[in-house]
């Protein structure tokens, strides 16, 4: 069972919309809720998989709503419900992973469940093949889901709120914390070498010193670095 949330200012609306959500098999609303506090407060308790949030929550922002909820849990799935399209590009600036326009309608949410249903099934089938350290990671941004090699990886950088994961020929954005990509990465191949960094041990090219606590990481095939503490280099050594 998939569980949701609903989070919009007018009584009505959400009665209706959790009906609709119901109505596909598989998902539960477990939370309805009126305003930002309430909305974090069952997000923090409850941890549904997805968030239907309005952009206006009698007066609050519901974009701001969303922002505190994916630093709670970086994978939830936020699908903006709402009267207003203009918050669009704000709302997938936020890797929002749908935007519906009111008035609601059965078959667009359908579409979108069950979009989100495949997704869950790959993942769910990802984690219980490679027991958390696979040879993929699925990796959603913006405006779409890459599938990217662990074996490719050089880097993961968190930087001004997005990470950078660093392949041999590519980068994906994504709004996933270090820990959370941690996790999912085998500690004999990987190292989070700095609070920023994740780096592949055997892509270490050199190590340079940047004043006295520090390292400079340079990686093989690569003009991306990396930083390292000293504590970590001495457990790499």
């Amino acid at each position: 069972m998939i569980k949701v949330m609903v989070v919009e200012d007018e009584e009505q609306i959400r009665i209706i919309l959790g009906k609709m959500i119901e109505k596909n098999e598989g998902f539960k609303v477990v939370s309805s809720c009126a305003n930002f506090a309430s909305a974090i407060s069952s997000f923090v308790s409850l941890r549904p998989e997805i968030v239907f949030m309005d952009i206006d929550l009698g007066g609050e922002s519901g974009l701001e709503c969303a922002r505190a909820i994916c630093e709670v849990d970086p994978k939830v799935k936020i699908i903006f419900a709402t009267a207003h399209s203009e918050y669009m590009a704000s709302a997938f600036e936020i890797y929002a992973f749908d935007y519906i326009v009111k008035p609601f309608d059965m078959e667009r949410i359908r579409k979108t469940l069950e979009k989100i249903r495949s997704v869950s099934g790959e993942a769910e089938t990802e984690e219980k093949t490679d027991n958390g350290c696979g040879e993929k990671l699925i990796i959603k941004g913006k405006e779409e889901i890459n599938f990217v090699d662990v074996k490719d990886i050089i880097m993961i950088e968190r930087t001004d709120g997005v990470t950078r994961i660093v392949t041999d020929c590519d980068v994906f954005l994504t709004s996933q914390s270090l820990s959370a990509l941690e996790e999912k990465l085998d500690p004999e191949k990987f190292m989070r070498c700095h609070k920023s960094y994740i780096i592949r041990k055997d892509a270490i090219k050199k190590l340079e010193v940047y004043g006295r606590w520090t390292y400079v990481v340079k990686l093989k095939g690569s003009e991306e670095t990396a930083l390292m503490t000293s504590e970590k280099y001495k457990e790499l050594v």
